[in-house]
């Protein structure tokens, strides 16, 4: 007997609700003390990067001067082989990281998002690639603050 898509999509869904099948919802694993330090010392040491070092293969794109703090367009570009990770960091924000993408080997250093910022400050990019720990920042000018200022 063949099934057809609607037959199994039927009896999946009879199976959860007999409790054969129990949903259990995606969980990334994500750094509870790095998401609510609230200085930048307090972000690197909870994500392993207080040795970061200044590096020029990095290179964090965001507007000179962002009109509007709630959406501030970043890329982050890192040209550092065996890159593994790439945190943004918004350097006077309540809550300073951002955003932390785990990249699988051999993919591109690179992502691209908005953030929210309160007031100018410094982007940091903090890459992991291989053993070491490297940093770049710019410098965003905020006319509105993103936190409602």
């Amino acid at each position: 007997m063949r099934m057809t898509r609607r037959q199994v999509l039927k009896g999946a869904g009879a199976a959860v609700v007999a409790g054969l099948l129990k949903p259990d919802p995606a969980h990334a694993d994500w750094n509870k003390a790095a998401f609510e330090a609230k200085t930048v010392d307090e972000v690197l040491k909870a994500i392993g990067a207080t040795g970061a070092v200044e590096s020029d293969q990095i290179a964090v794109t965001a507007p000179d001067i962002a009109e509007n703090g709630a959406v501030v367009p970043v890329t982050i570009t890192s040209k550092l082989a065996g890159t593994d990770s790439i945190a943004i960091i918004g350097e006077k924000n309540p809550f300073p990281l951002v955003a932390v993408f785990n990249l699988m080997n051999g993919s591109e250093g690179y992502v691209s998002t908005r953030i929210k910022m309160e007031t100018t400050s410094n982007v940091i990019a903090i890459v992991k690639a291989g053993d070491k720990v490297f940093k770049a920042h710019k410098e965003v000018k905020v006319t509105i603050g993103g936190y409602g200022g």
